[in-house]
């Protein structure tokens, strides 16, 4: 049986929210207004400082599925697309990618499990070179979000995901890894053999150390395009594999560039 790494995202492999990340391009691209950019940010501000818990999560998803609702799909996916290097290569953390690379050696697959939408998550995945993303879906009619939630990949849903994944891959749950910064992600991290909380908020941080549990902090973001342009790694192929929707490049250039760091 294969075994794999599933890591939640925001404040886990980068170091903000990831849906909060673009409000200012999607003030730019005409989607939001001015008042909505500041709300963003502050939303971002209070999530960076106190984490989310259930009735924040809660509204946060009541509050971007009513402020995306008539979205052009095709547009919001051009806009992460054209700014996803620029915003979310930087916030990527350094220890993140280590792990990344030290699974993809060990030969798991790399899973992100995110309740960011699809849109935003799966573009970061082959930035990264995840193998696989699990994320929320909004309903879409004639091209645009209706602002109904078609799958919420939050608590338990990640978890209903994680074991539905393991049993169509072959994956022994038990020989997993499973990362997230969240006490709501509790449900995920049971699953898994090697649980690790990961820059964990207070009540996760408790039942982390209740259960005996790794618990790591990763404070280095880097942009892994920056430090492979100094290393000489030409950085083309790996932005053209990306937009082919291609992530192995992209998981070539994080283990290289793990392998001559700890080098």
């Amino acid at each position: 049986m294969g075994t794999a790494a599933f890591f939640d995202l925001d404040k886990t492999i980068i170091a903000k929210s990831s849906t909060l990340a673009f409000g200012r391009s999607f003030y730019q691209g005409g989607l939001i207004n001015r008042r909505a950019v500041l709300k963003t940010a502050y939303a971002q501000f209070v999530y960076l400082v106190g984490g989310a818990d259930h009735d924040q999560m809660e509204r946060m998803r009541q509050y971007l599925s009513a402020l995306c609702t008539g979205w052009d799909v095709g547009q919001v996916k051009e806009i992460v697309a054209e700014t996803l290097h620029d915003l979310i290569d930087p916030l990527i953390y350094q220890e993140a990618a280590d792990l990344i690379a030290e699974h993809k050696s060990a030969g798991r697959d790399v899973i992100i499990v995110s309740s960011s939408g699809a849109e935003v998550v799966e573009p970061i995945g082959e930035l990264i070179g995840a193998d696989k993303v699990v994320a929320t879906r909004m309903v879409v009619c004639d091209g645009r979000y209706t602002g109904e939630v078609e799958f919420y990949a939050y608590g338990d849903n990640k978890a209903g995901a994680i074991k539905a994944l393991a049993e169509a891959e072959g994956y022994d749950l038990d020989g997993c890894y499973a990362y997230s910064d969240s006490i709501t992600d509790l449900p995920m991290l049971e699953l898994v053999g090697h649980p690790c909380a990961v820059n964990p908020d207070r009540t996760l941080r408790k039942e982390a150390a209740a259960r005996d549990w790794q618990i790591e902090v990763f404070a280095n973001p880097v942009s892994l395009r920056a430090k492979m342009a100094n290393l000489s790694i030409p950085a083309k192929p790996v932005i053209a594999a990306t937009a082919l929707g291609v992530g192995t490049a992209a998981a070539a250039g994080i283990m290289w560039y793990a392998r001559k760091k700890r080098s």
